[in-house]
């Protein structure tokens, strides 16, 4: 069944190479075995070993395996028997087509490096039986048809070859035709069907025949197809193709739809036995789902793109058909150019990831085989490497082609090379690929760790973070792995009478130091230690190196102010400045000293805060603070400014100091000027505090009024309802609801909810009015509360308590006014900490109106704005948690003319309660005490 094909005793060869030593690239001659389709997986090819000479245990021992380009792997390797086996079922038809030949070749590959060429025929078997493409055929013949005229029928086909395809058609007997074989160029038989007799349609209108196909197989197999014949009437003219036969070329990347030719036949009939169709006649499925033809122009299209690697050439028939159904056949012919549409392909079959450092020249480390499917030039390939590497390209059998090493190998030079295969094919343009192989040369431990620097100087700030990283060192050994895994450690050393490894320690493997303790410049400046680095070779190699580290000093001190001093009990210092001081006048100066040395301790000094701006100014390195202009009367007797003084360290430091500058030109002058400090009246203030206070008055004028109606149309339903009980005889009054909103306590309400807040500031250029958003729920006292019969004689004191018993909740401690948001006629700009009384006359008689009212409402609980006792109408505006408890009590500060005594809080006093307490009285002196 072998048929090895050998120019001498090749055994013999092998056997002495073996001894000697060598390698061969490839075997000389080919194997050629032979193995029908269809046969079981693992039937019996070939005995390899036999045929090469060798025992069957060798190929194991050599590491025999097939090696194949194709996709699919046909056969298989018997190690155990030496033998070739199929690895699947063959299918000829699927592999070779129609070919009269079928060959199937792949090498075998041992050693690593050598290959046997093997070839395999598949020996066809007749396992496919004929198939018409159209089981049903219908042909049309007129009437006055003379016998003898052929009509073509459509062939059969059988994808078999040789005498497995079709052999003969038969047709069943009939007395008006007869069945014509004709044999083609290439070998195929096509059926014609034969007039015999001539038909008459009136006796016979549709002929039904049948066709059969068979082959010349063992047994043979046969397919029978059915034939319509339909006479009609008389059509003198058959349709006329303008060429025998079409041809064209077309590239394979055509568009899909493009129209590759058109085909045309002219039939000289008019009417409908005029008119042509076109159609495919010979014609496969597979071609079927490639084109498509236009039955009314003839256009040939594509449906689907076209692959030069998968068919270059079509042929097929096309007819042309008149209505009654004359019909004659053209011959299409397409062939496919190739284009350079595929890259070539490179196939690493062997290669060695690991290469000695002593390997010789001349070893194979690599064997690849280069592929392209384009055909001719685009199919061409050649194969080159990148230069400088030491390593070359020998071809060996067919398309396979081996990497040999060119150079000696120094792994400490390059310990990997990256090659890259480059495969480029000889289209227009070239088509290319690239495949990488990574090849590691083996190492050996020749050389110590080495660092960069035969010394290291390392600068540490002071106040260090204990167990921060302050260094990194690295050695390098040219090694791999283990000769390469260096590993750190430290001199045993001393200083201060401690060990160094006490004050810092190094990482073995990653080589950085940690700092052990936070240095102090004071204490030490410097510390010299030995670092060793060894590898893990067989015997390890090491190295030393010499490290510094150097303390750096740190600005870890801020400036500390010498002058002026803070006094003991917390108060600031006063400095003195002349009322008509002029422009740069030396008030006072700033002294400060910083314990860190160079540009730490630069000092620089700068106004951080005043009263009021642009009145001094202070030396940016001297600290001395001077006047910046001319001292004027408007300017404030006292001043207070913020002095920062600060270094020049990353980050910087800083200090503040709080001086009170007093305008005047003694002690004695200055305490009489705090104490006659007033309000300068203001003329545009003046008047335009007169007219909000006539405003007030206004709306409070409509305000009364409108209460007046309200009270007078609530006394006239409540008439009106004593009316109706009396004559209804008992008859109830309005809604309760109704009484609730209108009654006093609506009045109250409404009062409550249009409460409203006038500042007057005698001190500023303007004033406002607040309105505040009405709180409906915190102000509406429920009627229903209360329990009374008569709606106009409501107790309004037992109603406000239980009010407060239900509503008023227990202020919040932790919310206070500031004296900026403290409420009065005069703002808080005019008055001190203590709510001193204001001087404006006007606004001291009308917050005293205003203060007495209010401490007498608070102490009968009969307050009609209903913000309940003590509150002064203000729970209207903050709701019923405030009270006045959170505001300054001004009933104690209030100064009646020609009296020592001031107001106290009589409610305080009711609910067993210390008036608050304040100063204010204490600083009556000067203008207040003349007033």
């Amino acid at each position: 069944m072998a048929a090895p094909q050998k120019g001498g005793d090749y055994r013999g060869f092998i056997l002495l190479s073996i001894l000697l030593g060598t390698r061969r690239g490839a075997w000389a001659g080919h194997i050629l075995y032979s193995v029908p389709e269809e046969t079981d997986k693992g039937s019996f090819v070939g005995n390899i070993a036999k045929d090469l000479g060798l025992e069957p245990r060798e190929l194991a021992e050599r590491g025999a395996r097939i090696v194949s380009t194709g996709r699919t792997q046909l056969f298989a390797l018997n190690l155990r028997s030496g033998s070739l086996v199929t690895a699947d079922r063959i299918d000829r038809e699927e592999l070779c087509a129609q070919s009269a030949r079928c060959l199937v070749n792949f090498n075998i590959l041992m050693d690593k490096m050598n290959l046997y060429p093997i070839e395999v025929e598949i020996i066809d078997i007749n396992d496919n039986a004929p198939r018409f493409l159209m089981k049903e055929m219908t042909v049309k013949i007129t009437e006055n048809t003379a016998p003898g005229v052929r009509y073509p029928l459509n062939e059969a086909r059988d994808p078999d070859v040789g005498t497995n395809s079709i052999q003969s058609y038969q047709l069943n007997s009939n007395q008006h035709f007869s069945l014509v074989v004709q044999t083609g160029d290439d070998g195929a038989k096509y059926p014609e069907l034969v007039l015999e007799r001539v038909l008459d349609r009136e006796e016979e209108a549709v002929h039904h025949l049948l066709l059969t196909a068979s082959d010349g197989g063992n047994p043979p197999r046969s397919e029978t197809a059915r034939i319509q014949v339909t006479v009609v009437d008389v059509n003198d003219h058959a349709p006329v193709f303008s060429l025998p036969q079409y041809q064209v070329s077309v590239p394979e990347n055509m568009p899909v739809g493009t129209i590759l030719l058109t085909v045309h036949a002219v039939d000289l009939d008019e009417g409908l036995n005029g008119e042509v169709t076109y159609s495919f006649r010979k014609i496969t499925q597979k071609i079927l789902q490639i084109f498509q033809l236009n039955p009314h122009t003839g256009e040939l299209s594509t449906l689907e793109g076209l692959d030069y690697e998968v068919s270059n050439y079509y042929e097929m028939e096309v007819q042309a058909q008149d209505g009654p159904g004359s019909m004659t056949r053209a011959k299409v012919m397409i062939t496919i150019l190739d284009v350079n549409d595929n890259t070539p392909e490179v196939t690493v079959t062997s290669v060695s990831n690991l290469i000695p450092e002593d390997t010789p020249l001349g070893t194979v480390v690599a064997l690849f085989y280069l592929q392209d499917r384009d055909s001719g030039e685009n199919g061409e390939v050649t194969c080159t490497i990148s230069e400088n590497l030491p390593f070359k390209l020998e071809r060996s059998i067919d398309n396979y082609y081996r990497l040999v090493t060119a150079k000696n190998l120094d792994r400490e030079k390059l310990s990997v090379y990256n090659i890259t295969l480059k495969a480029t094919d000889g289209g227009t343009p070239p088509r290319s690929s690239e495949t990488h192989i990574s090849m590691n040369v083996a190492d050996t431990n020749d050389n110590p760790p080495a660092f960069p620097q035969s010394s290291y100087s390392v600068y540490i700030p002071e106040n260090n973070p204990r167990g921060a990283s302050i260094f990194s060192v690295t050695a390098h050994d040219p090694d791999s792995q283990e000769n390469a895994h260096v590993t750190y450690s430290l001199s045993e050393d001393t200083l201060q009478g401690a060990s160094l490894s006490s004050y810092v320690s190094i990482n073995s493997d990653t080589g950085i130091l940690y700092a052990l303790h936070s240095f102090d410049y004071e204490l030490f400046r410097d510390l010299q230690l030995r670092v060793t680095a060894q590898d893990r070779g067989d015997p390890p190699l090491s190295s030393n190196v010499t490290l510094s580290i150097f303390v750096l000093d740190q600005n870890d001190n801020a400036p500390e102010i010498l002058y002026p001093t803070l006094p003991i009990d917390g108060s600031t210092g006063v400095e003195l400045a002349p009322r008509f001081a002029e422009s740069g006048y030396l008030v006072t100066k700033v002294v400060a000293v910083d314990r860190d040395s160079g540009q730490n301790a630069w000092l620089s000094y700068r106004l951080l805060k005043a009263s009021e701006p642009g009145l001094f100014e202070v030396g940016l390195h001297t600290g001395e603070v001077r006047t910046a202009r001319a001292l004027l009367d408007r300017d404030a007797l006292k001043q207070s400014l913020v002095v920062a003084v600060q270094d020049h360290g990353q980050p910087p430091l800083s200090a503040t100091v709080t001086l009170t500058v007093a305008v005047a030109d003694s002690i004695p002058d200055i305490l009489a000027d705090l104490g006659s400090l007033e309000p300068t009246a203001d003329p545009n203030a003046s008047g335009l505090t007169l007219y909000l206070v006539v405003a007030v008055a206004a709306v409070s004028c409509v305000f009364l009024a409108f209460v007046i109606v309200l009270l007078a149309l609530r006394l006239r339903r409540w008439h009106a309802s004593r009316l109706l009980q009396a004559a209804g005889g008992g008859l109830l009054g309005a809604p309760a609801s109704a009484s609730q909103f209108v009654g006093v306590d609506g009045v109250r309400a409404f009062l409550q909810t249009y409460s409203h807040e006038v500042s007057l500031t005698a001190g500023s250029q303007g004033s406002h009015v607040i309105f505040p958003q009405p709180n409906y729920a915190d102000m509406l006292i429920s009627l229903e509360t209360c329990e009374k019969k008569d709606p106009l004689s409501i107790d309004f004191h037992e109603c406000k308590d239980e009010a407060e018993n239900i509503q008023q909740a227990p202020p919040n401690t932790d919310w206070r006014f500031s004296q900026a948001q403290r409420p009065g006629t005069s703002g808080s700009q005019n008055g001190d900490e203590t709510g001193t009384w204001p001087n404006n006359q006007f606004d001291t008689e009308m917050l005293q109106a205003m203060i007495l009212a209010s401490a007498s409402e608070a102490a009968d609980g009969s307050s009609t704005l209903g913000g309940g006792a003590g509150t002064m109408g203000l729970s209207a505006r903050y709701g019923p948690q405030f009270t006045l408890q959170h505001v300054p009590d001004y009933r104690q500060n209030v100064y009646i003319p020609g009296s020592n005594a001031t107001l106290t809080n009589a409610a305080g006093k009711r609910d067993g309660k210390a008036p608050a307490g304040g100063n204010g009285s204490k600083k009556k002196s000067g203008k207040k005490e003349k007033k």
